[in-house]
């Protein structure tokens, strides 16, 4: 299984700016593809970075590999460095540009901008969602009960993330929130009161690269926030009896 330790020697403006390049992609050219065909916006995680689920009748799909864009499908994959979003999409033949009708990109649609992506943190930013896609694999065939969904890296975010039982699970590459990389659990009602030592953000809790290394860590921690969830829901109810 993945094992990230610490920040894997990355400088955090390295992660920044390559997260702000790669996201940048996410949204203007592999979603617009996806969705111009198939109406849908969901990535997935796959070896060195994301890409869309294979779509159209020859399985076409489009990825990012590092610094590299890769479009494949049945008849083979051919690939090209990403210089600006303007090259990528002629590359991929599709249109760039997020699909206002579906979300509000976080991102500038900046045609001729050069990405900055260092390979240390673009690999960094891979094992990262790698990480976190097994960990919400293995927790969620943990908890059927809770109807987890699929794990999906939603472009307008780009963090992957399942929904159980009224709570999102997920693995970001860092935001506002949170400069590093980070784990999450967040709670549709927000975080339960008075344990601010646990639940740490806005939306509920999060650890950091620093903190999570490993798979297990992280199912640890998404199990940890679940059992609080409902322990404070049990709480509550109780209280309110008669």
């Amino acid at each position: 299984m993945t094992a990230i330790i610490g920040s894997g020697g990355c400088a955090p403006a390295d992660v920044a700016a390559t997260r702000a390049a790669l996201h940048r992609v996410a949204e203007h050219v592999l979603a617009p593809a996806l969705y111009q065909a198939t109406g849908r916006i969901d990535l997935v995680p796959s070896p060195g970075g994301f890409r869309t689920p294979p779509f159209g009748a020859d399985g076409r799909f489009l990825a990012v590999d590092g610094a590299e864009l890769v479009v494949g499908g049945a008849s083979g994959a051919r690939r090209t460095t990403l210089t600006t979003v303007r090259a990528a999409a002629d590359f991929a033949g599709v249109t760039a540009g997020a699909p206002a009708q579906v979300y509000k990109p976080a991102t500038p649609l900046d045609l001729d901008e050069p990405p900055t992506i260092e390979p240390g943190a673009a690999r960094l930013l891979a094992d990262w969602y790698s990480l976190g896609a097994q960990a919400m694999s293995l927790f969620a065939a943990e908890i059927p009960d809770d109807e987890p969904s699929a794990a999906r890296l939603w472009p307008e975010h780009f963090d992957l993330g399942i929904t159980a039982g009224a709570i999102n699970y997920g693995a970001s590459p860092g935001d506002d929130h949170f400069t590093d990389p980070y784990v999450y659990v967040g709670p549709h009602d927000g975080p339960p009161q008075g344990e601010p030592g646990f639940w740490n953000a806005p939306f509920g809790a999060a650890r950091t690269i620093r903190d999570i290394t490993t798979v297990q860590e992280a199912v640890a921690f998404f199990r940890d926030g679940r059992a609080r969830v409902l322990a404070h829901a049990t709480t509550s109810r109780t209280r309110r009896t008669p």
